[in-house]
């Protein structure tokens, strides 16, 4: 007699079952698997219109956008995102909020016999059955069919052709800034990378992309343009047009596709926010058919309620203490611009735990380039995760990256990290602050993981951030200026029958 497998009860016994599966890194890209599990559940993936995003930074923060204002307009979303920060049901969220307990575990035993049986079939072929990503992300289309949805906010997990998402057919794929990660996995170059984020744009679909690397923004461009696919170009035909710095955020000006948005209200910190909401922009007016403006009232009422955990988050004050889970060199320069411009702290300790598989010399090197000048106190530590690189060799690094060794403290307990640096920063204010009332600040980052353990040991608050300063005109984003330099602005726009990127590059350099 043959004992059926219990089936799991809650999302802990779910989530065990989910972590003995084989990580995505730890094997070779496929999407036949995905299709399969698709074909026997009757293709959940099809049964509401997908907006899918890719891209190095900002994902996370462009499908809240995107989502929350879906939200004002009525819409019931479904939106995936990885990873999570306290529980794998944040990975699956229905109409902005983590789908409930007894859904997540209810769907996951429905379909738990057609996953055996792909499981089976994979195991027979001599394949390894299906990874975490891949079983998580058929939950989610399968929760996204149950409930229903009528649209789905997609963020691919890794790259983009061979991501276990990309059995969805996008109305509209959203491409934010590509920059250096997971090199070993996507490529050397951002033109390689781009290559392989380029794969979730589907035929007769629309390319939405923020400004990028030249040979990258060729590189997206040609793929459009073989699907068939419209598109439009951060900077190109969309983009921030100008920015003010409020407490609690920033108001924004953005020309979009179809229609010109003046002083939206960002509840989110920095330039890079700016920019996402602005791709975010340009997504909907595609999505929505690309030709009429967004109605205004409904766009500022789901702007003003987006949250962003985990990004420029304010988790205490006196001292204020910042999470920002910003983990590569890109997000590390993004998140320092921001932090900057915000908060005007006299004093900033940081607190930095990196995970394994990043380029821990870089971004380290990137923390001194934006803070040597400012931050006396580096305080490195690690999370929990088995891949977290150990606080003493993280220290090691940031002797090469050019910090002065009487500036690091090394410690493996977060706990700890988090006490040292506070007392570093009380000191701070102890000695006083100037007429703005701002003294010293902690910034936690270097990894989502060390994020998520430092939010639950400081009790994150359940609303957005807020941090201390006062309106002020400040400059549009570089990011926003990439293409200037080659002679394109913003409003230029790059029709089907114009002359190509590499044209127009070529053609200014030789000038």
């Amino acid at each position: 007699m043959t004992l059926l497998p219990e089936t799991p009860e809650t999302v802990d016994a779910v989530y065990r079952d989910l972590l003995a599966r084989a990580p995505e890194n730890k094997m070779e890209p496929r999407m036949g698997p995905m299709f399969r599990a698709m074909e026997l559940l009757g293709e959940p993936q099809r049964a509401a219109p997908v907006i899918h995003l890719t891209g190095t930074n900002g994902k996370t923060s462009t499908a809240r956008i995107i989502e929350s204002v879906l939200r004002a307009y009525g819409l019931r979303t479904g939106r995936y995102t990885s990873p999570h920060l306290s529980s794998v049901t944040e990975r699956i969220s229905i109409d902005g909020a983590p789908v409930a307990d007894e859904t997540f575990v209810r769907i996951w035993n429905e379909i738990l016999p057609v996953v055996q049986v792909v499981d089976a079939e994979l195991e027979a072929a001599g394949e390894v059955r299906l990874t975490y990503f891949e079983a998580v992300t058929v939950l989610g289309f399968a929760v996204f069919a149950d409930e229903p949805v009528e649209v789905v906010v997609l963020e691919v997990g890794l790259g983009g052709i061979t991501d276990a998402t990309n059995v969805a057919d996008a109305a509209v794929s959203v491409v934010t800034p590509i920059s250096l990660d997971h090199s070993d996995l996507l490529g050397d170059t951002e033109a390689e990378i781009a290559q392989e984020k380029a794969g979730i744009i589907k035929p007769g679909g629309f390319l939405v992309s923020a400004a990028q690397d030249p040979d990258a923004a060729q590189v997206l461009l040609d793929a459009a343009r073989a699907a068939g696919a419209g598109f439009r170009f951060e900077g190109v035909d969309f983009g921030v047009e100008s920015r003010s710095v409020a407490v609690g955020g920033q108001q924004v000006s953005v020309q979009g596709i179809a229609g010109r948005y003046p002083e939206l209200t960002l509840p989110l910190h920095g330039g890079h926010q700016a920019e996402n909401l602005a791709v975010a922009i340009a997504a909907l007016e595609a999505f929505f058919g690309g030709e009429k403006p967004l109605e205004f009232d409904l766009l500022q009422q789901g702007v003003a309620q987006v949250s962003a955990p985990g990004r420029l988050e304010v988790l205490r004050k006196a001292p204020t203490i910042v999470v920002d889970a910003a983990h590569n060199p890109a997000g590390i320069k993004a998140t320092a611009g921001a932090l900057q411009e915000a908060f005007g702290l006299e004093k900033l300790v940081l607190v930095v735990g990196i995970l394994a598989e990043k380029d821990a010399l870089s971004m380290l090197t990137e923390l001194y380039r934006e803070f040597g000048d400012e931050v006396e106190d580096l305080c490195l530590t690690q999370s929990d995760s088995p891949r977290a690189i150990p606080a003493g060799e993280l220290g090691q690094l940031a002797l090469d990256a050019g910090w002065p060794e009487e500036d690091l403290y090394a410690t493996e307990s977060l706990p700890d990290a988090i006490e040292w640096a506070v007392g570093r920063a009380e000191a701070a204010d102890a000695g006083g602050t100037d007429a703005s009332g701002l003294g010293g600040g902690v910034l936690i980052t270097g990894s989502i993981t060390l994020v998520a353990e430092a939010r639950e040991l400081l009790g994150a608050p359940a609303g957005g951030s807020e941090g201390p300063g006062t309106p002020e005109v400040v400059a549009v984003p570089t990011a926003v200026d990439v293409f200037g330099d080659f002679g394109l602005e913003l409003g230029d726009g790059l029709d089907e029958d114009d002359e190509e990127f590499e044209d127009i590059f070529d053609e200014v350099r030789g000038r």
